[in-house]
């Protein structure tokens, strides 16, 4: 018996442990009945469209802070997750923006509005209304499932088209609009990253306090989390999933 420990960092998944590792936690209290939401969502569309997980070491059903994105992403072909651990430039400009904005991971929770694969391999196209449509037709379930819910942030312009649906399905929570973090515009100028991280720092500000009197830990996931690996383990499947 092998024991490994694993450091909360950009790009963690590129480590197929850590993939697996994950995968392990998908059971935990606070993130199994996002997994059971997962599972029925893939059930319903077939096997054709690759649908990547909830992360464990987010803040599943007790995240008050909801990250909207528009669809997974081709870079991360390992992971299986929707995770800013995913080893492309996205997912590593998310991971960084949020701990400079001092917002604690297990206080997020992060999908898209679009949740299933929309790529060839290499590229993700841009979701058409079908395709928002049919990703906001799930979105009450998903609501249903996080009470503490305080903040929805939609991660670039194709979320930001549904701000009337999420609006009109939970009206008392507060809407974030956010730039997408794609090195494209994050690299470009770097008033483009004080952009969003000006957005992150509202979405901590505003929701401190609930949190703080929900008694909600503030903490972030443990920077380590300790996992047990029993003899070799195979690859994972390479679907091509990401942010």
């Amino acid at each position: 018996m092998s024991t490994q420990w694993f450091t909360d960092r950009p790009k963690l998944f590129a480590d197929p442990a850590a993939c697996a590792a994950r995968t392990k936690q998908l059971r935990e209290p606070h993130i199994a009945p996002l997994t059971a939401f997962v599972e029925a969502l893939r059930a319903q569309v077939g096997p054709d469209l690759s649908i990547p997980n909830f992360d464990p070491w987010d803040g599943g059903i007790d995240a008050d802070i909801l990250y909207l994105l528009e669809a997974p992403g081709p870079k991360a072909v390992l992971s299986g997750f929707i995770s800013r651990n995913n080893p492309d430039e996205t997912a590593k400009n998310f991971f960084e923006l949020n701990a400079e904005a001092k917002v604690p991971r297990k206080r997020t929770v992060t999908w898209n509005i679009v949740p299933w694969y929309i790529g060839d391999g290499k590229h993700v196209r841009s979701a058409n209304r079908a395709d928002l449509r049919a990703g906001i037709r799930e979105l009450p379930r998903l609501f249903s499932l996080l009470p503490r819910l305080r903040a929805v942030v939609l991660v670039g312009r194709k979320a930001e088209q549904a701000r009337s649906e999420v609006r009109d399905l939970i009206p008392k929570v507060t809407i974030f609009d956010c730039p997408h973090p794609s090195p494209q515009f994050v690299n470009i100028d770097p008033a483009n990253r004080r952009r969003i991280l000006n957005v992150l720092r509202d979405i901590a500000s505003l929701t401190v306090s609930t949190a703080s009197a929900q008694g909600m830990s503030l903490m972030p996931p443990a920077s380590r989390a300790r996992v047990e690996l029993r003899g070799n383990r195979q690859a994972l499947p390479r679907i091509l999933l990401g942010l």
